[in-house]
């Protein structure tokens, strides 16, 4: 049985204003480097026009199955101030990640200054604060450790594979082209179990990326 832990259970956004500045708390769940950096992209894109956009995420470094000396999953953290003082955005909001205990997740808090300076420690308060309200209005949930996994099939073991995958009741999508791929998302303790009934059911014949 793989360990469980903290993370948020969908993408979402807190707003409030501070003396005029309005902050924005973006928060997602991610669980690479990649899709962190993903989110902090389209934020980034999207809220192109703001002050400021501070990311902050602690996400594995690696597969899931990379850990330290005492077992734990090795976490990337990171964040940044984006141009505000140093130590005033991006540490508060990662701190907020840590204090929580939850990982998988990145947060980037976008600021509209409104005229009025807050001070380090009226910054600080505001993107914590930011990142908080994002984390509840997202909404904490106990996960466990996941791994993607890319099944290759011809058309004819398709309709066996795709069974074998929906009777696991994993998360997966399907693309039909010459071949057909299911990328899925399944949990690590489920892994080996999945992929020997993969290739009992197709004989071998399905190519398994993991």
């Amino acid at each position: 049985m793989s360990e469980t832990y903290l993370t948020v259970g969908e993408s979402a956004t807190a707003t409030f204003e501070v003396q005029g500045s309005e902050f924005l708390g973006h928060v997602a769940p991610a669980d690479t480097v990649a899709a962190a950096e993903a989110f902090v992209e389209r934020v980034r894109a999207e809220y192109d026009d703001a002050t400021h956009n501070v990311p902050a995420y602690r996400v594995p470094a690696g597969e899931a199955s990379e850990r330290t000396p005492g077992g734990e999953v090795m976490l990337r953290e990171y964040s940044s101030d984006d141009g505000e003082p140093t130590g005033s955005a991006g540490k508060p909001a990662l701190n907020v990640l840590q204090q929580r205990e939850i990982r998988n997740v990145v947060a980037v808090v976008t600021r509209y200054y409104g005229g009025t300076n807050l001070g380090v420690g009226g910054l600080a308060r505001a993107y914590s604060r930011a990142v908080k309200d994002g984390v509840d209005e997202a909404g904490v949930i106990e996960e466990r450790p996941h791994r993607r996994l890319v099944v290759e099939t011809a058309y004819d073991d398709s309709g066996t594979v795709r069974s074998v995958i929906e009777s696991a009741g994993v998360e997966f999508e399907a693309d039909y082209d010459e071949r057909v791929r299911f990328a899925l998302r399944v949990p690590v303790a489920e892994v080996e179990e999945l992929v020997e009934r993969l290739n009992s059911a197709t004989s071998g014949r399905v190519e398994i990326d993991r």
